[in-house]
């Protein structure tokens, strides 16, 4: 593995913010007026590298599926912090303390990620959306990234050139079994056709080419991935409305009730609020946007 040197993620800025994050100390006339302040100072300690509970000593262990997809990681390689989900994971832990050569990859299949049962990894990042559903299973970090669905098809399709939901109705639409996508499927569009649910986004792909469904539903980042490098003929329809105007957010999953929750989610805070989850959105994410379905 790699070292990785990020100018943007200045090792002394990081410090700086996670101890803001984390609370910063008061003096001893403050302790005496104010009960919060030892509960502040334990948290600040808690986020601290060697306070950390990891599953390895010393090592930050971060999980993700096989295949790993662009544009979220590059070459199917988690390790090399290259795509956007590669590059939060390392920043994350350079938030917590943790130099690139002290993270370590382990394969997690996406549904196993979100179900219940103890995990092997200190947190994952998988392009999870966070839903109230999941919490009941798993924690969810503070959201890395703001997420729209998007329905995308082949040139001179059925739904090519569609411009509202209901001009879906009768499409026949696939997307990867168990996530957001899929479900948007049922929830948001509302096809008279049951929705083709596929392991991977890989085989959904396939099925376009095949001309098995009229289309995919999938994040937006990977639908520009799927028609610019997957697809010949590849096409975005469309963006699907918010869901009740609320933002869906992809989030860092960590084991239930996980003593590294709330530290990854101030890691998470810190990188939205000084610019890194932006810059490397820049970088790895294309950024052009997309019609929207009425």
């Amino acid at each position: 593995m790699r070292t990785l040197t990020r100018p943007l993620i200045a090792t002394s800025l990081a410090a700086t913010v996670l101890l803001t994050a984390c609370g910063a100390p008061r003096d001893e006339a403050d302790e005496a007026t104010d009960s919060s302040t030892s509960e502040e100072t334990t948290e600040a300690a808690s986020c601290d590298k060697e306070s950390l509970e990891t599953l390895g000593d010393g090592v930050l262990t971060v999980g993700t599926d096989s295949p790993a997809y662009e544009p979220w990681f590059v070459d199917d390689d988690p390790t090399n912090g290259e795509g956007y989900e590669s590059a939060v994971a390392y920043a994350i832990a350079e938030q917590l303390g943790y130099a690139a050569d002290e993270v370590e990859w382990v394969v997690v299949p996406f549904n196993a990620v979100v179900s219940p049962g103890e995990k092997k990894f200190d947190f994952d990042v998988n392009q999870v959306s966070i839903t109230e559903e999941r919490r009941n299973a798993v924690d969810f970090s503070s959201g890395y990234y703001d997420v729209r669905q998007t329905v995308i098809t082949n040139a001179g399709s059925a739904i090519d050139g569609a411009t509202a939901i209901a001009d879906l109705a009768d499409a026949k639409l696939g997307a990867q079994v168990g996530t957001t996508s899929y479900n948007a499927i049922s929830e948001q569009i509302g096809t008279s056709e049951q929705a083709a649910a596929y392991d991977t986004n890989d085989q959904a792909v396939q099925a376009l080419k095949n001309g098995q469904i009229d289309g995919i539903v999938v994040d937006l980042p990977t639908a520009y991935f799927m028609v610019a490098a997957q697809l010949d003929d590849g096409v975005i329809v469309g963006q699907l409305p918010l869901p009740d105007g609320e933002v869906e957010q992809f989030g860092a999953v960590l084991d239930k009730d996980s003593p590294l929750t709330d530290c990854v989610s101030q890691a998470v805070d810190a990188l939205r609020e000084d610019g890194t989850l932006d810059q490397l959105a820049d970088e790895w994410l294309a950024q052009q946007g997309a019609p929207e379905l009425s």
